[in-house]
């Protein structure tokens, strides 16, 4: 795609009106579908939790209206108010997709701009699944131009960046021509917020971030629509995106080359699923440890666990160090490496009630003082999330595990089966099996459905 001196919003402006349906390759098809479905399953899981009604009722207030579903609930609400609900929950448990390189969390804030607006349009499973692709391939685009920048400056990538996304997927599925879109993107620059302070007290609001994302992308679409104007050079201007939230005059460059590749070089078959429900720097070492255990080893034979942690990832899951050996809530648990660990060693899972609680395990919390860490220099991340361990016995027998990357990422997939089965095992949380049955077969033949009203109307029917 060509665009030397043309601004960057008109440039994916341009592919949102142009990319047919028919221009997907099967495998970006299929990985829209699966991405979806296991969206929609994390977040059915987060609306079965204790927090999930008071979390409806503030949403509630924010204006009457029955457009689009919101996941757990029967009753429909306004199409931003449900992109709001549904992407907080979507991200609330740290179960939610990442693409690694980029460090974006899409799916909490593609799925629920996509769904919300699709079926409040009255539109079919293709245009639904072409925005979800839309919507994905500049977030990761965004999250590539300033890798690791965003985080340095404080900021939550996902948060900043995910309502260029949704104002990108509202207005494709509005019908917004390139103007409009451009306005909508421009208008969703000045929405952009999500910073990582909650890091210092485990506060729960990190999980509204992509749900804010979406609401305020579709919020810019309908003032777009409405007549409203934003800066087409919201993304490299002197005070646009880049220079304020990466501050780097590099990154707009790097966004243009990548825009390049706007549908032939395709992002979103690389995303990876999640396979525990906390932060994915945590994974790594949880699967390291899994496999000690399954190898025989066992809680009440160890003396210490030495972890090596990437330096890019220890601000996030190893400080503060006190805090992490004592979180003050569940919620902030999920972002401590000792408690995680400790956890997998004494209950033998790490699932979604395993952080639904605001008193933490006693026993846990000893286990955790066990683990230590040490900071590693010159890994791949963020392209890989490595991680090894070394458990030291009573004995004094010293056993060691180590993976390259995480399970679930591209070079180590999960299998339809697998995908499929998480699903089950959190839609069956909110929805009877039957319903689970039923939405299988609705995503297995999504792109000939003429609407979503079953796909919708079965999310609703709550066991």
């Amino acid at each position: 795609m060509n665009g030397t001196n043309r601004p960057l919003t008109q440039l994916f402006a341009e592919f949102c009106r142009e990319l047919k349906f028919d221009d997907l390759p099967s495998e970006v098809v299929h990985a829209a579908k699966d991405h979806l479905l296991d969206a929609l399953g994390v977040g059915l899981a987060a609306s079965s939790l204790s927090f999930a009604p008071s979390l409806k009722k503030a949403v509630d207030a924010l204006g009457a209206g029955e457009e689009s579903t919101a996941l757990g609930f029967a009753k429909k609400l306004s199409a931003p108010s449900a992109a709001l609900l549904n992407g907080t929950f979507i991200h609330s448990l740290e179960y939610d997709d990442t693409h690694i390189a980029s460090v974006i969390h899409g799916s909490s804030v593609v799925i629920p701009a996509a769904l919300t607006i699709a079926e409040k349009e009255g539109l079919s499973g293709r245009d639904l699944i072409r925005a979800i692709v839309i919507g994905w391939e500049l977030l990761i685009r965004l999250g590539l131009g300033a890798p690791g920048l965003f985080q340095a400056n404080g900021f939550q990538t996902t948060a900043v960046c995910g309502p260029f996304a949704a104002a990108a997927i509202g207005s494709t599925l509005m019908g917004l021509d390139v103007d409009r879109t451009v306005h909508a993107m421009g208008i969703a620059g000045s929405q952009s917020s999500g910073v990582f302070e909650f890091l210092s007290n485990g506060s729960t609001v990190k999980a509204l971030h992509p749900g804010w994302a979406a609401h305020a992308g579709i919020i810019a679409a309908y003032l777009a629509r409405g007549g409203m104007t934003g800066p087409a050079t919201i993304l490299e201007g002197r005070f646009g995106f880049f220079n304020t939230y990466a501050r780097t005059d590099s990154a707009a460059d790097r966004l243009r080359e990548l825009l390049r590749g706007l549908g032939t070089v395709w992002y979103l078959p690389e995303v990876a699923f999640k396979t525990f429900p906390c932060c994915h720097y945590t994974h790594s070492f949880l699967e390291c440890l899994q496999n000690l255990i399954d190898d025989g080893l066992s809680a009440n034979e160890i003396e210490s666990i030495q972890c090596s942690v990437p330096i890019e990832e220890v601000p996030i899951i190893c400080e503060p160090w006190e805090r992490k050996l004592r979180p003050a809530s569940g919620y902030e648990a999920k972002f401590s490496l000792p408690y995680c660990l400790a956890t997998l060693l004494i209950d033998q899972e790490v699932n979604v009630s395993t952080f639904d609680r605001d008193s933490l395990k006693e026993n846990v919390l000893a286990m955790a003082k066990k683990v230590s860490y040490t900071p590693l220099t010159g890994t791949d991340f963020p392209k890989r999330f490595p991680g090894s361990l070394e458990v030291r016995g009573k004995s004094g027998r010293t056993l060691s595990s180590a993976v390259a990357d995480v399970k679930g990422s591209p070079g180590r997939p999960l299998t339809q089966e697998e995908v499929r089965h998480k699903f089950g095992a959190n839609a069956m949380r909110r929805l009877s099996p039957q319903a689970v049955v039923s939405l299988l077969a609705e995503f297995d033949r999504l792109e000939e459905k003429p609407n979503l009203k079953l796909l919708s109307e079965t999310l609703r029917s709550l066991a």
